[in-house]
C-alpha cells in the first residue's frame, strides 16, 4: 500500500484541440492562422464532429491519432496528439480532470481548458 511509485500518479493522454477567439493563444500550432475569427460554438461544434467521426471509425488510440494528426491546433499534432506522460500540475486545471476523468483507453467528452476545446484520448 506504502510503495506506490511516482509513475502510478502519472497520466498519459493524447488530445485533439480546436482553438476559438476566446483561446489563451489564439494562433493554430498546425497551421500558423490565427483563430481569432473562430467562436467558442463553431469550435464546439466542429470538435463534436471530431468526436462522432473518431466513434463511427472505432475510437481505437489509433483512430484518435489520425484525426489529432489531420486538425489538432496543438503543436501534438505532428505526434498524433501524444503529450505523453506528466504528472498532477503540469497541465490546466480543467485539461487534468478531464484526463483524470476519462478511463485509460478511452475518449473522453469535450474538454473546455484555458486553450480551448479538446478531446482526450487517455493513454496512462
Amino acid at each position: 500500500f506504502f510503495l506506490w511509485s511516482f509513475s502510478m500518479s502519472e497520466l498519459g493522454a493524447r488530445h485533439l484541440l480546436i482553438k476559438f477567439e476566446g483561446s489563451r493563444n489564439p494562433v493554430s500550432r498546425r497551421t500558423g492562422a490565427s483563430t481569432s475569427g473562430v467562436t467558442a460554438a463553431q469550435a464546439e461544434q466542429e470538435l463534436q464532429s471530431y468526436a462522432d467521426k473518431i466513434n463511427a471509425d472505432g475510437a481505437t488510440e489509433e483512430v484518435f491519432a489520425k484525426y489529432a494528426c489531420e486538425r489538432s491546433d496543438c503543436g501534438s499534432f505532428k505526434s498524433g496528439g501524444d503529450l505523453g506522460l506528466f504528472g498532477p500540475g503540469q497541465m490546466q486545471k480543467q485539461f487534468e480532470e478531464g484526463v483524470k476523468g476519462t478511463a485509460v483507453g478511452k475518449m473522453s467528452g469535450i474538454v473546455l481548458s484555458d486553450s480551448g476545446y479538446h478531446l482526450v484520448f487517455r493513454t496512462q
